[in-house]
């Protein structure tokens, strides 16, 4: 496994991170979730993302987490979390005011049984919250040692700039990270997401970046979904149905001959391509067997000719 700066920040966090998105303390057996969970840790991965609404209750996923990583120093990994997404039905159970981000945070500490987190994300952007009131809420939080590193999931490029410019007029800890879905399929970041973030510093945690399981191979054209993949699992197989066209699933024939080529696996190549960015500090990978973490994990490092990167650009732009 190999490891980098997240952002400007001196934090080095695996290629290759462990999400938990639709997996733990959902579809996925608690005992299996652990076994990835530690799969992850002995391959290297130091890198485990979670978020309050993750499960199938508010912070069930993260009570996984914790668990599958209470035996290892606290020193050596890396854990992150989430809010802004309804926990309940009062009018305060969601956002990005002070109110919320204090009392999710204490939550998220207990249910992960740890004392701090090293990340923690503004899961989408507060169009009903202050902007100041949010960002002073967090820096609170990191002074008094509940959170190391800040960061923001899914924010407009706007909304980015506005701020990096408040915190820096402010005078208060800066973000670190940014967490945007990313794929060969999706590369909206590419265009200003990505350059005002290496302006700030701020480095890339990026999530989806197998297009929900379609740029694994495991959907074909014209043939039913396979059973218990996450297009069949009712849960949360609306994720999945957009990449489900079959423009999507030509090009991923296409890129399957392009891996073949390099002796890798649709999704080795797939992870590979994601992390040839360098503001791109990791992928989020989620899995329910180990045997994912062990065959994913083999992605970091894979460094992709520029013949190979220059057919998948031309696959990708069909």
């Amino acid at each position: 496994m190999e490891y980098r700066r997240l952002g400007k920040s001196g934090l080095k966090v695996s290629e290759i991170a462990l999400g938990s998105w639709l997996t733990y303390g959902t579809v996925t057996e608690r005992e299996q979730a652990v076994a990835c969970i530690k799969q992850a840790y002995d391959l290297g991965i130091n890198h485990f993302d979670c978020a309050n609404v993750y499960g199938a209750e508010p912070h069930a996923a993260e009570r996984v987490v914790g668990e599958a990583l209470r035996g290892y120093p606290r020193d050596s990994y890396i854990i992150t979390t989430k809010a802004f997404w309804p926990v309940g039905p009062g009018v305060n159970d969601r956002g990005l005011s002070r109110k919320h981000i204090v009392s999710q945070v204490e939550q998220s500490l207990r249910a992960l049984g740890v004392d701090y987190v090293d990340i923690f994300y503004c899961h989408r952007f507060d169009p009903e919250t202050d902007l100041e009131e949010t960002l002073r809420a967090i820096d609170d939080l990191i002074c008094q040692g509940k959170i190391l590193y800040a960061g923001f999931s899914e924010w407009p490029a706007d909304k980015i700039s506005e701020g990096v410019r408040l915190q820096k007029e402010l005078g208060l800890h800066r973000f670190a990270a940014s967490q945007p879905v990313y794929n060969m399929f999706n590369r909206y970041i590419e265009h200003a997401v990505i350059p005002i973030c290496d302006t700030a510093g701020i480095g890339q945690v990026v999530f989806s970046p197998l297009a929900q399981g379609v740029l694994t191979g495991k959907y074909r054209k014209g043939q039913p979904v396979p059973e218990g993949s996450r297009a069949a699992t009712e849960r949360v197989s609306h994720f999945v149905q957009s990449y489900l066209k079959d423009e999507y699933l030509d090009k991923v024939e296409r890129l399957e001959a392009v891996a073949r080529r390099l002796d890798l696996s649709l999704a080795q190549l797939a992870l590979a391509w994601v992390l040839r960015l360098p503001s791109v500090s990791s992928a989020l990978i989620g899995a329910s067997r180990p045997e994912q973490v062990v065959e994913n994990a083999k992605a970091s490092g894979v460094q992709l000719p520029k013949d190979a990167l220059d057919e998948i650009e031309q696959i990708l732009a069909r």
